[in-house]
């Protein structure tokens, strides 16, 4: 997300030294960057010279204080703003209304509307322990309904059936007056995309609103579609009173510049971020964490609600100890602390949440750290015997071709394994030492895929 604007700030930051007092001269080069890297990233034009003004209006005369450098000082400017242009606070859903709460999800055909209908769903029923209903009055595109039902069940929420040949209004009401009678605290209203604006679709979907007075009308958007997306956003704002944006696909983009866009030209704030495929893939928009994110300075606190979430606190709590003593630290442990790992989105993902010393291990784990590949390892472990898992020793020539092929995989797998082991051990044991430092130097190559 926005890569290039951040590796430039960390550039120029880093020219930007001895001065006690941030002027137009020492900054104008800092600003030229940064107008250059959001331009890169597909923000809106006007977005871009209204940012610029801003942050320049607020650092010229600033003057640097304490022990922070000129280039420390700007970056600051940058974050507060950042943080306004992308709406100042988080804005979460608003559920304050007699149930069922009526969701009403919008926006372009492929955008994503009806996987997100989903995560929003499960996001709610887990978070919150709403029960949740969902519909699709999508009756034009093929299998849409299908899709709704399919991923409905991936979610644990309830799917209430419709038809390609019924009318979408008449699909709505009939959802809503189930709702009412089986008591639902949510229903999320799927409705139809087309592949670009049109008057059709517009009415329809106006019709709809009329029809369900909606609490939340939430458009979603590709964050991928860039300018196209600024465009698509006033247009659906303009027709509907939306109260909210959800960007999907944040975590493919390269550039994001929608995440800066579309909350300027709606006026309506990013409510929920789309950060993958799975059910899980979505979170909360905070300003202030994407901006720290976008400079280089890490989301530590999103990072701790993912474990917060994704961690067995007891089992945290036992490996903690073996940490502490330095003993029986073993495959069946190795292969725990790659399960939890998994819960928190997989190693790329919490990288992405730290500060920017830890943007290279990132990028040097990739896409081998996935699931494809912790698949692979705990399809290995799983085909030890009990001893071998708690007695790595064991394992000699004639035992690693058995594990092999038990798990499907070449011999030179089950050894690559045992080395990541090894070295995860030792990194444990200096953690038991104290060696905080020494352990960071050991991270690498102590997961799946990260090099060692």
């Amino acid at each position: 997300m926005l890569d290039n604007l951040t590796q430039r700030l960390g550039r120029v930051v880093k020219t930007l030294r001895g001065q006690a007092r941030l002027t137009e001269d020492n900054i104008s080069e800092m600003l030229r960057e940064v107008r250059m890297a959001l331009l890169e990233a597909d923000v809106a034009l006007p977005v871009v010279k209204d940012f610029i003004a801003r942050v320049r209006e607020k650092a010229v005369g600033q003057e640097v204080i304490g022990s922070l450098t000129p280039g420390q000082a700007l970056v600051g400017v940058v974050h507060r703003e950042l943080t306004q242009l992308m709406g100042g606070q988080a804005v979460g859903l608003n559920l304050a209304a007699q149930p069922p709460a009526i969701i009403l999800m919008s926006g372009l055909q492929g955008a994503g509307k009806t996987t997100t209908t989903a995560k929003l769903g499960k996001w709610l029923k887990e978070r919150q322990k709403k029960k949740v209903l969902a519909v699709s009055c999508d009756v034009y595109r093929p299998a849409a309904i299908e899709q709704l039902k399919a991923v409905s069940a991936q979610a644990g929420i309830e799917f209430f059936p419709s038809h390609a040949g019924e009318k979408p209004a008449a699909i709505a009401a009939a959802a809503l007056d189930y709702a009412k009678k089986h008591y639902f605290d949510v229903l999320f209203v799927d409705t139809a995309g087309r592949l670009a604006v049109d008057s059709a679709m517009m009415a329809e979907i106006k019709e709809l609103h009329a029809l369900l007075n909606p609490v939340e009308s939430l458009f979603v958007v590709d964050a991928m579609l860039g300018q196209d997306a600024v465009n698509t956003a006033r247009a659906f704002n303009e027709a509907l009173p939306l109260t909210g944006v959800v960007l999907t696909k944040l975590d493919g983009d390269a550039r994001g510049g929608a995440a800066l866009s579309v909350r300027h030209v709606t006026g309506k704030p990013l409510k929920f971020a789309g950060v993958g495929e799975k059910l899980n893939g979505i979170e909360e928009f905070h300003p202030e964490r994407m901006a720290s994110r976008i400079l280089g300075m890490g989301d530590i606190l999103g990072l701790v609600e993912d474990a917060q979430r994704g961690v067995d606190q007891d089992k945290a709590q036992e490996f903690v100890k073996k940490m502490k003593s330095g003993k029986g630290f073993d495959l069946n442990d190795f292969k725990e602390q790659i399960g939890q790992m998994r819960k928190m989105g997989g190693l790329s993902s919490m990288l992405e949440k730290m500060p920017a010393q830890f943007a290279q291990m990132a990028q040097q784990a990739g896409s081998a750290v996935e699931d494809k590949s912790v698949g692979r390892i705990e399809g290995i472990i799983n085909s030890m015997t009990p001893g071998e898992r708690s007695k790595p020793d064991l394992i000699k020539a004639s035992r690693k071709r058995r594990i092999a092929a038990g798990a499907g995989v070449q011999v030179q797998e089950v050894n690559r394994l045992l080395n990541q082991f090894e070295q995860t051990q030792k990194m444990m044991k200096q953690f038991s030492k104290g060696g905080m430092a020494k352990m960071m130097r050991g991270m690498k190559g102590m997961l799946p895929g990260m090099p060692r």
